[in-house]
């Protein structure tokens, strides 16, 4: 955020609830006066690591935040966003989404000053260009440019130092980054248009695959650091990663999911009684095949709020203890009924088979299991915590294997061209590598994310 004449840190903090979804490991603001930076971040979400004391030791008109969720680099302090380093006179702070597929490379390169994760090794290979740089104001964009080709993979970036916000997206625009106007002037950028909404901002547009967006006392510019590649947006952002309420390509995630659901139905049809979605991300897609289906819909599992999303917990052990805290049945519902479960995705399964259980335990006499995604057979390396291939359920079982391994009555996954589709936006350009096994860049041969991981 940009934000002349605002108190920084609380708008940030504002916006930062809007995207505790997309992480909750930690949380983090570094905000400026113009004159020096300051950080603050801690474990845990933000009502936890942010309260009126807190925020009134961070004052400015300018500022970054970040919640985590860990994809390269253990979960620890030291690990929480933004990263600070102070460079002669000069205070650098950056919060990163996405994850780096050359660490290796870059470690080597820069040194055991790096630091333990992909984003500090970034702020590291930036500050060294900020200290061979000359000091006129504008070192840190002569930085950037020289700096951001070096980084391979998946990366929205902001950047600050103690007179500018810099907003970066890799050349395939993994994942998304958004730009938005304040109404009593000044900028911001979001990873999603839903924060844009909380802090009062009103849509620009998006950061685009490739560019670096420049906001200071001037204004708003733009930079092409990078040469041109095709827009690759993660698709799990459409099912399952975003606020419902935000859009990417131009379009309403909400929608989206439905049509998943539309979609699924006329792919997959089944004789039940009764549609039940997964809270929350399945909701959508649940509402979408009972009207295409004509099935009626109802709520059979309640969420406890208080609880985290357990597939971006950092541990298999936190994520399958997760799924009993996380939901309950509701008997009344499913007791006699054939159901069928609507879910957006099956990453490793193990959620999957306990929720399956506690379906069956509370009465109902046949599960058909309905998922608004393709079998996740592939490990991502853009910024899901999914390196591993033999822990992902699909990697070496087929849909009647899967099926059998979950106990449910029958299972069926939406198509690749089914999901495709029901994004609306299949011509702008979506990474599918972990359903199709096409990566949109070359992989690392000499060493992996995990390099940077012995405390985990």
């Amino acid at each position: 955020m940009y934000a002349p004449e605002t108190d920084a840190a609380h708008l940030i903090s504002f916006g930062l609830f809007a995207l505790q979804h997309r992480g909750q490991e930690s949380a983090g603001i570094a905000v400026s006066d113009g004159e020096t930076v300051t950080v603050s971040k801690d474990m845990g979400l933000v009502s936890q690591v942010f309260d009126e004391k807190s925020l009134a030791g961070l004052p400015g008109h300018l500022g970054i935040g970040h919640t985590r969720y860990s994809t390269t680099g253990s979960t620890t302090w030291n690990n929480a966003q933004p990263t600070f380093r102070q460079v002669g006179a000069t205070g650098l702070a950056l919060g990163h989404n996405g994850n780096l597929i050359n660490t290796v490379e870059l470690d080597e390169r820069i040194g055991p000053q790096a630091g333990s994760s992909d984003s500090e090794l970034m702020l590291q290979a930036i500050a060294l260009e900020v200290q061979d740089g000359r000091a006129d104001g504008r070192q840190l964009e002569r930085a950037l440019i020289k700096a951001l080709p070096l980084f391979k993979g998946a990366f929205s970036l902001v950047i600050m130092d103690q007179g500018h916000v810099i907003g970066v997206r890799d050349p395939h625009g993994f994942r998304p980054l958004s730009i938005g106007r304040l109404e009593a002037g000044g900028w911001v950028f979001a990873s999603e248009t839903a924060a844009l909404d909380l802090v009062g901002a009103r849509f620009v547009r998006d950061v685009e695959p490739g560019e670096m967006v420049v906001i200071d006392a001037s204004g708003l510019r733009s930079f092409r650091p990078f040469a041109p590649a095709e827009p690759r947006l993660c698709v799990f952002e459409f099912v399952y990663f975003a606020r419902p309420d935000s859009r990417l390509y131009g379009q309403n995630i909400h929608a989206a999911r439905q049509n998943m659901g539309r979609l699924l139905a006329s792919e997959a049809p089944v004789a039940a009684e009764v549609v039940v979605p997964v809270p929350e991300s399945g909701i959508p897609a649940a509402q979408g095949f009972s009207a295409a289906s004509g099935i009626p819909y109802a709520d059979g599992l309640v969420k406890n709020r208080y609880v985290g999303r357990t597939f971006i917990e950092p541990s298999q052990m936190l994520r399958d203890r997760g799924i009993r805290l996380k939901l309950n049945p509701i008997p009344a519902t499913l007791d006699g009924k054939r159901v069928v479960l609507v879910d957006d995705s099956i990453v490793r399964g193990s959620t999957t088979r306990q929720l399956v259980a506690m379906v069956r335990e509370a009465g109902a006499l046949e599960i058909h299991l309905r998922i608004s995604s393709p079998p996740y057979r592939w490990p991502c390396f853009y910024g899901m915590d999914t390196a591993d291939r033999s822990k992902l359920l699909a990697a070496h079982k087929s849909v009647e294997e899967i099926g059998a391994y979950l106990a449910c009555d029958s299972l069926a996954y939406l198509s690749l061209d089914g999901l495709l589709s029901a994004t609306g936006a299949a011509r702008d350009g979506f990474c599918t590598a972990c359903l199709s096994g096409s990566y949109p860049t070359t992989l690392p041969t000499n060493g992996h994310k995990l390099a940077l991981e012995a405390e985990r």
